[in-house]
């Protein structure tokens, strides 16, 4: 009979994911802080902006702005101010990582693209679910606030807003607004990419290099 074991190069391996997803999630926690930081919450009542910052001013193709947005809903403020979406989204967050962590676990991340896949998910998710544990104690007002209410108020921070003057349509009649987001978001984004790629390119396993072996018991 024989039991699989992680040999020595898996487990270097996967030391060296887990530094990935940790360096793109500081990115991700670091930026969202110096928002948080340096700008103007927005509208308590409206989420408008009251803070921007023109990083590249139109040119007929593109605009883009660093800015403040509380988001509440998911990716891309899909959801944004529903009451229910605080609660729904973390505990999609919740499940997705230990959905994340039971696969690699059992050797369904093989090939480098899923791999990497791998690294900017975590990352992704770990970088918005952090926020909506911690952004509800630094609202405006959160000194008076309970525990729970603090918790149940969190939110993402977005920041990077872009605009198409060139896309016009009925909606969007001086240009289309992308909805902003951040790091963690852009990082969910690559992850579904290259879990599209991987499902068209096959890269198989090197000899020998599998991530378990078997051991005579």
């Amino acid at each position: 009979m024989s039991m699989p074991t992680r040999t020595a190069g898996s487990e270097k391996t996967g030391v060296k994911l887990l530094l990935c997803v940790l360096g793109l999630y500081l990115l991700d926690q670091v930026t969202k802080w110096y928002i948080v930081l340096n700008f103007t919450p927005p509208h308590e009542l409206t989420n408008m902006v009251t803070d921007r910052v023109p990083v590249l001013v139109s040119n007929g193709l593109m605009h883009f702005d660093i800015i403040r947005i509380h988001n509440t809903g998911v990716a891309f403020g899909m959801a944004n101010g529903e009451i229910w979406a605080p609660f729904v989204f973390f505990g999609v967050q919740v499940l997705a990582l230990v959905g994340l962590c039971v696969l690699y676990r059992r050797g369904f991340f093989r090939t480098r693209l899923l791999k990497a896949a791998w690294v900017f998910v975590m990352a992704g998710v770990l970088g918005n679910m952090t926020d909506r544990l911690l952004q509800g104690f630094f609202v405006p007002g959160a000194e008076s606030m309970g525990f729970w209410e603090k918790l149940t108020g969190g939110y993402v921070v977005d920041f990077l807003d872009f605009s198409f003057p060139w896309i016009v349509t009925a909606d969007f009649p001086f240009g289309y607004h992308w909805p902003s987001f951040n790091v963690a978001d852009a990082c969910v984004c690559v992850a579904t990419g290259l879990f599209i790629i991987s499902a068209f390119f096959f890269e198989p396993d090197s000899p020998g290099k599998s991530d378990t072996e078997s051991t005579p018991d």
